[in-house]
């Protein structure tokens, strides 16, 4: 086992009783400080909400752009024809194609983070929904990947833009940006996401909505959030 180092003593002491609740702040510079890993690690939300997914009515499920980005290169491939095509390329889409986009892509080729189709390509999408389905690719209308805007749906995916959706039981995660980031960018982060579920509340949520934060990061504790601080809560 690895001997740990004064600072990482100090640091665990810190951590203490870990049902404390932590300002958002204070969490974000703990996480900050343990980081240990040889890479920028992402620091991560998680919010557990008062709804229950299984009703078509307590879904929470949309898009959000982070004003700090994601610190990630997103893979972009677009479904789309003619000039719909170019402009996509143009707006730095890394795959375009059609039939053969789609042949690509049921022979495995699928290392992509979003996947954006203009209306009258969905009858050649349709045929993915197997294999985009599961991954969470599948072009939607409602979440703006399914658009004749195709450029600006690229720019928006490569720009921060992240999807959120709640699980089934109830807790959404999201990647917010690297540690690497300045604490004021990563809370201006943590924000944008926390206002969009907030505001995505859906119409069957019964009592408290958003029950439970936490923060942690890729190879980090997970600590959690007074919940009277944040927005919403």
């Amino acid at each position: 086992m690895a001997t740990l180092t004064k600072k990482h003593k100090s640091l665990n002491e810190k951590l203490g009783d870990n049902q404390k609740l932590y300002s958002i702040d204070d969490a974000i510079q703990l996480l900050k400080d343990l980081q240990s890993a040889k890479f920028d690690q992402t620091l991560e939300v998680a919010l557990n909400l008062g709804v229950d997914p299984r009703h078509a009515d307590q879904m929470v499920r949309g898009m959000v752009t982070l004003p700090s980005g994601t610190g990630k290169d997103v893979k972009v491939a677009v479904f789309a024809r003619g000039d719909k095509a170019e402009a996509a390329l143009a707006a730095g889409a890394d795959k375009v194609g059609a039939e053969d986009l789609m042949e690509d892509m049921l022979a495995g080729n699928l290392d992509y983070g979003r996947v954006i189709a203009t209306p009258d390509m969905m009858g050649v999408v349709g045929r993915l929904g197997k294999t985009l389905g599961p991954k969470g690719l599948m072009p939607n209308p409602k979440l703006g990947t399914v658009t004749p805007n195709v450029a600006d749906a690229v720019k928006a995916a490569k720009s921060g833009q992240i999807e959120f959706r709640v699980e089934k039981a109830g807790i959404i995660h999201g990647g917010i940006g690297k540690l690497s980031f300045s604490n004021e960018a990563l809370r201006a982060n943590f924000d944008a996401f926390v206002d969009a579920i907030v505001k995505a509340k859906p119409s069957g949520a019964k009592g408290k909505y958003l029950r439970k934060v936490g923060l942690s990061s890729s190879m980090g504790p997970g600590l959690k959030i007074d919940v009277a601080e944040v927005h919403g809560g």
